[in-house]
């Protein structure tokens, strides 16, 4: 098993790059509010054939962290789900992949915060590197114009989310609730569903109607991303550990290129190349380059 374990995060990178052209695919199609609504709704019914239960038994445990549960379920769910369909409106799929790329990065910078770790020189320099190259990336190779009408509207909202996700993987490890990954994953989105719906109930018949071109979206929305991702992202963390996992996100912004290329049309152009290489071996030397920044405090400690 542990010989293949790598194919769990693998997979599941794959299936995130697909989400994140479905979501390109569907922002003019359906209602960001609406298709976040019916994948919660289509996850929520699959899981329930096998999380159901071993939930309701373990209510208890689950009652005790709802707190952490509903915060969790707003910044994993609603806020990423809703501002990552709403950016693929004014952006393009491959800048999604890359901004949200940032992800193992951001979560390293707010650990220091939150959790006290100490800056190493690879989170420093890391970040400098990777900041340049989502510069570079933003500003289509023209740095120069980037607060110039160079930076498309989405990007920021994706900024915005990919943060909101570092600070839910961080907040997770804080809690350290003793709740199994399906049951949390299961309540998350039962929550996530609740702040969804009252939007939902607001939306205009046209914007939430189900057709044949909207139908197949929702559904890999619901079984690929929200699922089946689920699953392989635990299974990974689980053989591979957290750390090792994580480094199988820098594959985003490649997969999502790919497909975006083949199924969207989208030109794969030099500045996507440099702008996401830079940003990616920025968020590399944050995660390998280990050695503390303060070592004498470290030594006094």
């Amino acid at each position: 098993m542990s010989r293949y374990a790598f194919m769990y995060p693998l997979l599941a990178i794959l299936f995130w790059a697909g989400n994140v052209v479905v979501s390109k695919m569907a922002s003019h199609a359906i209602s960001p509010v609406a298709i976040t609504f019916y994948r919660l709704v289509l996850a929520l019914t699959v899981m329930s054939t096998f999380v159901l239960i071993p939930a309701w038994k373990n209510r208890q445990m689950i009652i005790r962290y709802w707190k952490q549960l509903a915060v969790g379920g707003f910044l994993s769910v609603s806020l990423f789900q809703w501002l990552s369909y709403q950016a693929a409106s004014t952006t393009t799929a491959t800048n999604m992949a890359v901004v949200t790329a940032l992800i193992p990065l951001l979560t390293l910078l707010i650990s220091t915060w939150i959790l006290k770790e100490v800056l190493s020189y690879g989170m420093v320099l890391g970040g400098i590197l990777s900041l340049i190259g989502i510069a570079y990336l933003l500003s289509h190779g023209q740095i120069s114009t980037l607060f110039a009408g160079g930076v498309y509207a989405g990007d920021g909202l994706m900024l915005i989310a990919a943060t909101g996700y570092a600070l839910y993987s961080v907040l997770l490890k804080y809690w350290k609730m003793p709740v199994p990954a399906w049951q949390s994953t299961y309540v998350q989105a039962i929550f996530a569903l609740i702040y969804v719906f009252p939007f939902f109930v607001g939306l205009h018949d046209s914007e939430r109607q189900l057709n044949m071109q909207t139908v197949p979206l929702i559904v890999y929305a619901g079984i690929f991303s929200s699922v089946l991702l689920s699953y392989l992202w635990i299974e990974g963390v689980r053989c591979l550990g957290p750390s090792k996992n994580s480094i199988f996100m820098n594959l985003l912004p490649l997969f999502t290129a790919l497909i975006a290329v083949m199924m969207l049309g989208e030109q794969l152009e030099f500045y996507h190349l440099a702008g996401g290489g830079l940003t990616l071996a920025g968020i590399l030397m944050a995660q390998l380059l280990n050695k503390p920044l303060k070592t004498g405090q470290l030594r006094s400690s």
